[in-house]
């Protein structure tokens, strides 16, 4: 069992930045893929980007790439969504989801395992 808490979260101008953070109970972190998934108003809650369990590889969405840099800390089983350059539409509710290690990366949220309760960013224009 695995348990996620996103921090960070909150309202920012269009071009700034924030850091959210997404911390794991237990103790094989390491041996989690971890996603970071949005969801804005009246949306389906979509996929941002992931990491794998080590932290060696990266995927991310194309609307993304270049702004937001996703990085882990399995020693404080952390996992972290750096975001910079921020638009409006990046406003969403922004979760951590956790899905055991493999051999490619999920990009559905329905292929992972545990949730955290998300936390909202708001980029004002």
């Amino acid at each position: 069992q695995v348990q996620l808490v996103e921090s960070g979260g909150g309202l920012v101008h269009t071009g700034g930045s924030l850091r959210l953070s997404c911390a794991a109970s237990g103790r094989t972190f390491s041996s989690y893929d971890m996603g970071w998934f949005r969801q804005a108003p009246g949306k389906d809650r979509d996929f941002v980007g992931a990491i794998t369990g080590p932290g060696y590889s990266t995927y991310y969405k194309d609307s993304v790439k270049g702004r937001f840099t996703i990085s882990r800390d399995n020693a404080k089983n952390t996992v972290y969504l750096q975001m910079n350059s921020l638009k409006p539409e990046d406003t969403a509710v922004y979760y951590c989801a956790a899905v055991a290690s493999g051999s490619w990366f999920r990009l559905r949220d329905r292929e992972y395992e545990y949730w955290g309760q998300g936390t909202q960013v708001t980029v004002s224009s």
